[in-house]
């Protein structure tokens, strides 16, 4: 049985842990979580915002790869790195399984998992989600991050999802619908014990601003991604 790691609660305050969960195998895009971006690993700038998140209790990061391991314990000394266990590394395991061996293994009132794969993510927009969740459960039980696209989709079937062909609204002016965006989840044990999912039964739909919710899949991503890094790293150092 894992030890489980306890965090005491300060100031009444709800405890919440980050979780970060990185294989070291990629399809799409080889050894994206750890692969150099604008200077350093990709992993670097998530561990670096979630950090600076003051509702945060503590970080885990959940690998079965070498080279995070080494990189977190080389530069994170306040992270705490789980090894993925073996019969959970397969590319086909679902991320529920990996969040309820990580979850069993640290105790906490809630639960924020993000990806290595959003590093423009902002520590701001981070408080804010927990913040929003919290003044609202129980009304709402979870929270999950979306981005707003307001352009005219259409199904398989060549059927209109949002929009009315015969009127031609301007795209500003369609009503909005929201794509999940992988960047933040907030959610309990209990609910992922119940329904083996990070949402409950009434989620909270988090907006997130495009230019933040860039989610690396792709090559292109990678290559978009990394230009607005190094952008947003130019601007700081002018300022």
């Amino acid at each position: 049985m894992p030890l489980k790691l306890v965090f005491p609660k300060k100031y009444h305050m709800p405890t919440i842990a980050a979780l970060l969960p990185m294989r070291h195998s990629s399809e799409r895009v080889p050894g994206k979580n750890y692969r150099p971006m604008a200077g350093k690993p990709l992993f670097h700038y998530i561990l670096e915002t979630l950090l600076a998140v003051p509702e945060i209790t503590h970080i885990l990061v959940d690998t079965d790869s070498p080279a995070i391991l080494t990189g977190v314990a080389e530069n994170f000394p306040r992270v705490t790195a789980l090894e993925r266990p073996p019969h959970l590394r397969a590319g086909e395991i679902p991320m529920n399984e990996v969040l309820l061996n990580t979850t069993g293994q640290v105790e906490a009132d809630w639960y924020l998992q993000t990806h290595s794969t959003n590093p423009l993510l902002k520590p701001e927009t981070i408080s804010r989600a927990i913040q929003q969740l919290l003044t609202s459960y129980p009304t709402f039980d979870s929270l999950f991050g979306v981005t707003r696209l307001q352009t005219r989709l259409w199904n398989g079937l060549t059927l209109p999802v949002n929009h009315n062909p015969n009127i031609l609204l301007r795209t500003q002016d369609l009503p909005p619908i929201y794509e999940e965006n992988s960047c933040i989840y907030l959610f309990k044990r209990e609910t992922l014990l119940q329904r083996r999912n990070r949402l409950g039964e009434r989620p909270l739909m988090f907006e997130i601003d495009r230019n933040e919710a860039w989610d690396i899949d792709e090559e292109l991503d990678f290559k978009i991604t990394e230009f607005l890094v190094q952008q947003q790293g130019k601007i700081q150092h002018v300022l």
